[in-house]
């Protein structure tokens, strides 16, 4: 019998088993939280850790867990299928095949250009609003796009949103990460901008250089050869102009408007239905492509569902605590360099278990702000550390339901994206590491 590597949803039910037993293992903890005035958002009071009644979970309980973890996440899972489903029926009308054959016509002779700018766009998008989930409704368009340019499709996803988590990962202006790290630190805004600002940079030009030089198909497809200009009528004009607006507004709604998840399902389920008519698609045709849609989107939810169903169990038997105070703990006693490794691989693995950036951030900065000041090292340490290993385990960590979800939804197995992606995702977790180990010293 061949052995072979396991369905994403076997891999998070292994993970919400795994989240169960752990509770028999480790004593439940918590630690106090007081609200704070700056943020909206409770934090940790430092050194407040104490045991508490345990809570193991039981088989009950961690089955019950599966479809709370739904109705949990149910805006996420809502927003994929109503996006999802405009996207499909914008595909339907023959709209995104122009456009899209337009646009790999005008950078032809460029197409390197075409990618930069791609994964520049995507990484603003990350940087500004750490947008993730909103990309699970374009992968049908990178998917055309892959094919259309002769690229492998993991290595177009890797430059749309993984531009877009390393981009959220190094982003001096990330209001879910760094901004609010350290506001929590009780850092200004204006101190260590241009640092982060220069690591951005470089982090963001190191990722796409890897995945355009990398992602290139070997074996040509004739159709590269074949191209053509493409001749967008005013009608698929209308429906693209609709489309990408409804992406701007979206964009517009979540940075000044402070947007969720249901403005904007509601705002593409308005734009799905505008550009199924106004295609010919009439109404019966429009509601047939909308609900093909949701059939191509629905396993795209249920990782979302599943994902939150293992930060449900933990959170239930009060266990995410005592593992950040265990990894935390011992880093008191270690020199300077030390402990700012321990701290930044501590924080990757935190992720694991809290795979919200910035639940991550409300829990571990109280923590390792004070540490900081322990050891007489910035505190600038204890955002950096956080915000790119919490950020760059987005790319990789299977609990992270937006990127398993937009995987899924390319049709990309998790083993062939870890395969694909390890030796870039290292190479910036490098980067991130010496910009640790030179902010000791810049900082000082």
């Amino acid at each position: 019998m061949k052995l072979s590597f396991p369905h994403p949803i076997i891999i998070l039910l292994g993970f919400i088993l795994l989240a169960g037993l752990s509770g028999y293992f480790i004593q439940s903890g918590s630690f106090e939280r007081v609200l704070d005035a700056e943020t909206g958002r409770e934090i940790i009071v430092p050194g407040s850790f104490r045991p508490i009644e345990d809570k193991d979970a039981s088989i009950y309980e961690v089955l019950l867990s599966i479809p709370e973890g739904f109705i949990l996440g149910a805006d996420i899972v809502a927003l994929i299928l109503l996006i999802g489903g405009a996207f499909y029926v914008v595909e339907k009308t023959g709209a995104l095949q122009v456009g899209i054959e337009a646009l790999i016509y005008r950078f032809r002779n460029k197409q390197f250009l075409l990618l930069y700018l791609i994964g520049i766009v995507f990484a603003f998008c990350g940087s500004t609003m750490a947008m993730q989930e909103e990309i699970i409704a374009l992968t049908p368009v990178l998917v055309i796009l892959a094919k259309k340019i002769n690229y492998s499709i993991r290595s177009i996803i890797a430059i749309s949103l993984g531009a877009s988590l390393v981009g959220a990962s190094f982003s001096p202006f990330n209001p879910f990460g760094s901004l609010l790290s350290q506001s929590i630190a009780e850092l200004n805004f204006e101190e260590g901008f241009a640092y982060r600002l220069l690591f951005l940079v470089l982090a963001i030009v190191i990722w796409c250089s890897y995945h355009i030089k990398y992602g290139k198909l070997k074996v040509e497809d004739s159709d590269t050869h074949a191209m053509k200009p493409a001749k967008i009528s005013f009608r698929h004009g209308v429906i693209l102009i609709l489309t990408f607006s409804g992406v701007g507004v979206m964009a517009w709604g979540v940075i000044y408007k402070d947007w969720g998840y249901n403005e904007m399902s509601a705002l593409f389920f308005v734009v799905g239905i505008s550009c199924g008519l106004i295609g010919k698609l009439g109404l019966n045709g429009t509601a047939k492509a909308y609900t093909e849609g949701f059939g191509e989107m629905i396993f795209a939810g249920i990782i979302v569902g599943l994902a939150r169903s293992v930060y449900l169990i933990l959170q239930n038997t009060a266990i995410i605590d005592p593992i950040i105070q265990g990894m935390f703990e011992p880093l008191e006693h270690m020199p300077a360099q030390f402990a700012a490794l321990g701290l930044y691989l501590s924080q990757a693995i935190i992720h694991i278990p809290v795979p919200s950036t910035s639940g991550q951030a409300v829990l571990t900065t109280p923590l390792a702000v004070p540490l900081m000041d322990l050891l007489g090292i910035s505190r600038q340490v204890a955002v950096l550390t956080y915000q790119y290993a919490a950020g760059l385990m987005d790319l990789v960590t299977p609990t992270n339901g937006g990127m398993m979800a937009v995987i899924a939804a390319a049709g990309i197995k998790y083993d062939d994206w870890i395969a694909y992606l390890w030796k870039s995702w290292l190479l910036l977790m490098v980067l991130g590491l010496i910009s640790v180990f030179i902010a000791l010293f810049w900082f000082a």
